[in-house]
């Protein structure tokens, strides 16, 4: 398992807290912060879904880049009825499988996924839930949403388009240290959607940033998708 233990090696990682990545993928902070951390409910203990990419030793959660994609798809098939201890073990089994530290993100688990789910629900032995991969096309409905926009090299994401590529805003592990940035000039989208802020207009804003107009009009529409994860 490799963690990365200090600032200088995370270019290619990314970096997000709980928060930021709520803002960013729609899952609650509180609920990401469980799945990489495990919890306790009485006397009940539930270990991670899987252990973070990033590892500071200050006692905080941190996500890399692939976390943020493995949380992506982990959330779906939560959401589909799936308890968090049949994704545990999913994660688990597709390891095997696939070879991968962090499985449910790989286009390989596009097209084996759904056998390692039916192999976890025949070894807890509730039946009820097959029918939700019954067939590949009801499997690739769930995870397809998931990996949507998604670049990868070697079977594994490398960047995220997060509102499509055709709008220029991209999450990329290489590049500031995988916060969404406007592809074009390498701007962060925050600085652009405050400079409107600041200037009172997109077109002010592109003159003062030298980036094109659509570039503004991209990193507001960004910011206006996700504002309201941030508020919440």
């Amino acid at each position: 398992m490799n963690f990365v233990e200090n600032k200088a090696s995370l270019v290619g990682i990314g970096l997000y807290t709980p928060s930021e990545a709520a803002q960013l993928i729609g899952v609650s902070a509180p609920k990401i912060t469980r799945w990489l951390r495990g919890h306790s409910i009485g006397d009940k203990t539930y270990e991670p879904l899987w252990h973070s990419q990033v590892n500071l030793e200050d006692g905080h959660t941190y996500l890399g880049f692939r976390d943020l994609m493995e949380v992506r798809v982990a959330d779906a098939f939560i959401q589909q009825g799936l308890s968090a201890h049949k994704v545990r073990r999913a994660i688990e089994v597709a390891r095997e499988m696939i070879r991968e530290e962090r499985p449910l993100s790989t286009t390989r688990f596009r097209t084996d996924g759904r056998s390692v789910f039916l192999e976890v629900l025949a070894e807890d032995g509730e039946t009820k839930l097959i029918d939700l991969f019954r067939s590949q096309f009801a499997f690739k409905k769930i995870i397809e949403p998931s990996l949507r926009n998604i670049d990868f090299e070697d079977g594994v994401p490398a960047r995220w388009w997060p509102i499509g590529k055709g709008k220029h805003i991209v999450v990329d592990p290489e590049r500031s240290f995988g916060q969404p940035i406007d592809d074009q000039s390498g701007v962060p989208a925050d600085v652009l959607f405050q400079a409107v802020e600041a200037e009172g207009s997109i077109e002010a804003a592109a003159t003062v940033w030298q980036v094109p107009v659509s570039s503004i009009k991209h990193a507001v529409e960004f910011r206006q998708r996700v504002q309201p994860q941030k508020a919440a």
